[in-house]
């Protein structure tokens, strides 16, 4: 059988997949990006969306999304202020991922599903 990577295109490889990994790590920052991709929402919009995750969590997800610059906060000068998230295109690049992702999905599914 032919080797299609060389040790060191692997070692490579590893790095950048553990740094997405690391930035994507947690239960709800994809489920987070999904919705954010549809429109941009309010705290309690995702919460409404996303009705398993707790408002600390949420809080947490979202901070560590933004650091990361894949959503963006605005707050409103209005009183009482307003927070709205928003995903940035730096966020939208995911796109094509989460659509693997969600495609790996179905057929994990349905693989385990079989057994």
């Amino acid at each position: 059988m032919e080797k299609l990577y060389t040790k060191e295109t692997l070692r490579a490889m590893i790095q950048p997949v553990t740094d997405a990994v690391y930035v994507l790590n947690g239960k709800w920052k994809l489920a987070i990006l999904i919705c954010l991709t549809f429109e941009n929402m309010r705290f309690r919009q995702l919460t409404n969306e996303i009705p398993q995750i707790t408002d600390r969590m949420l809080s947490k997800e979202l901070k560590e999304l933004e650091t990361n610059l894949l959503i963006r906060r605005t707050v409103s000068p209005a009183a009482p202020k307003r927070f709205e998230y928003s995903i940035t295109d730096h966020g939208k690049s995911l796109h094509n991922v989460v659509i693997e992702l969600h495609k790996w999905g179905l057929k994990h599914r349905e693989e385990i599903s079989q057994r």
